[in-house]
C-alpha cells in the first residue's frame, strides 16, 4: 500500500525561501551517489516485461527536469501500488547508473495530501513573462488597421484569456514544455516571423496577428494544473481545429462583427496553414506569403528551442562526450553536438 502521511516539515510554509519551501534540487546535475529527498511529480508510470520478469518505472519531474527510476521488480510492487502520472511524492532515493544512464533508485516513496505543495514549484516554467507580454502589447499596439486590430483585440485584452495564456505550456511533451511556454513561443514567433516579413515583404501586421493566434487553440487541448497533459477536446480535435473555432465563437459574439467574412477566412488559413504539412497537423499547406512566413517562423522557434534543451541535458551524453550517445526524438531522430570553440577571443588556439 502507498503511504498517506502528512507532508514533512521542509514542505510547510516555515521553511528558506519566499514561498516558505526549499528550493527544489536540480535533477540535471544530480550525478552518480548523490543522495535526494524531496517532493517530486510523476511524470509517467511504465510497465515493462524482462527476462527476469516484469518490472515498473516511473518518471520523476520537477522545475529542473526529470530522471527516471530504477525497477521496480515484482517485489516492489505493493511500494508504488496506486501511483500514477500527476501524483506527488515524497521520494528518498540515490542516484545510480545503468547503461550509461542516470537513474533514481528509490528507498522510500509516499504519495503527498493534494494541496500541500504548489505543483507549480515541480514543473518547468519560462520565469517571468512580463517581459514577453510588454514586448507583444508594444507590436500589438503598433498594428494600424482597426479590423485586424479589433479582431486581435477580442482575445488580448481579455484578462481571463491572459492569465489563462500566460500559464500554458506550449506543448505537453516537445518544445517549450514548461508554464508559460506557449507565451514565451508566441513572441519568439512574432519576433521571426516579422523579422521574415520584413525581408520578404510581407504584410507584417498580418504576420503578427497569425503569430498571436496560431496556437490559441492550446488552451483548449491542454491541461497543466500537474503534469502537462491532452484534454479530451484536444485529443478529438488538435489544437489547430479548436483554434478555429475558438476564433469563430468570439467574432461571432460581436455586432457588429470586427472583420469581414474574407478577412475572418484569411485568420482562419493562417492558423489552419502553419504546421505547413496534412503529416504534421495541418489541415491546409501555406497559400499566402503572410502563411508560408509563419510557418517558417513558428518551425524556427519549435525547432530551435527543442535543441538547445537536448544539448542541455546531459542524460542526452555520455560522459564528457561532445555527440550525443544516441539520434533524439525531440530533433527528428538527428545526434546533437554540443562543442564549441571561443574563435580566439581568449587568445587560445580553440
Amino acid at each position: 500500500m502507498i503511504e498517506h502521511s502528512p507532508p514533512p516539515s521542509y514542505l510547510l510554509p516555515n521553511s528558506t525561501d519566499e514561498s516558505g519551501m526549499q528550493p527544489p534540487p536540480d535533477l540535471r546535475q544530480l550525478i552518480v551517489g548523490d543522495r535526494l529527498q524531496d517532493p517530486l511529480l510523476v511524470l509517467g508510470v511504465e510497465y515493462r516485461d524482462s527476462a527476469r520478469g516484469g518490472f515498473t518505472t516511473l518518471t520523476f519531474g520537477n522545475c529542473h527536469g526529470r530522471i527516471p527510476s530504477a525497477p521496480f521488480w515484482a517485489e516492489d510492487q505493493p511500494r508504488i501500488a496506486g501511483i500514477v502520472r500527476g501524483d506527488v511524492v515524497d521520494v528518498v532515493g540515490e542516484v545510480g547508473q545503468y547503461n550509461g544512464k542516470r537513474q533514481l533508485k528509490v528507498s522510500s516513496i509516499r504519495v503527498l495530501p493534494r494541496g500541500s505543495i504548489d505543483w507549480r514549484r515541480l514543473l518547468p516554467s519560462a520565469g517571468d513573462v512580463a517581459p514577453y507580454w510588454d514586448r507583444l502589447d508594444r507590436w500589438r499596439g503598433e498594428i494600424l488597421r482597426p479590423r485586424l486590430r479589433r479582431t486581435i483585440d477580442l482575445f488580448y485584452t481579455d484578462p481571463d484569456f491572459r492569465r489563462r495564456y500566460e500559464e500554458c505550456p506550449a506543448s505537453i511533451g516537445g518544445h517549450h514544455a514548461e508554464l508559460g511556454g506557449l507565451l514565451r513561443h508566441t513572441c519568439e514567433v512574432a519576433a521571426i516571423g516579422r523579422a521574415i516579413a520584413k525581408v520578404s515583404r510581407a504584410d507584417q501586421e498580418l504576420v503578427l496577428a497569425g503569430a498571436l493566434l496560431h496556437d490559441i487553440g492550446k488552451l483548449e487541448a491542454y491541461r497543466w494544473q500537474g503534469a502537462f497533459e491532452m484534454t479530451e477536446c484536444g485529443a478529438l480535435l488538435g489544437h489547430v481545429s479548436l483554434g478555429m473555432l475558438m476564433l469563430d465563437r468570439r467574432v461571432a459574439r460581436e455586432s457588429p462583427s470586427p472583420c469581414t467574412d474574407r478577412e475572418l477566412t484569411i485568420l482562419h488559413h493562417l492558423i489552419a496553414s502553419h504546421h505547413g504539412k496534412p503529416e504534421f497537423g495541418a489541415p491546409v499547406p501555406p497559400m499566402t506569403l503572410e502563411a508560408e512566413v509563419l510557418h517558417f517562423a513558428d518551425n524556427a522557434s519549435a525547432k530551435t528551442a527543442s535543441m538547445a534543451e537536448v544539448l542541455a541535458d546531459p542524460d542526452n551524453f555520455a560522459g564528457e562526450s561532445l555527440v550525443s550517445a544516441k539520434s533524439l526524438w525531440q530533433i527528428d531522430r538527428r545526434r546533437a553536438f554540443r562543442g564549441g570553440s571561443d574563435w580566439g577571443a581568449d587568445g587560445g588556439g580553440g
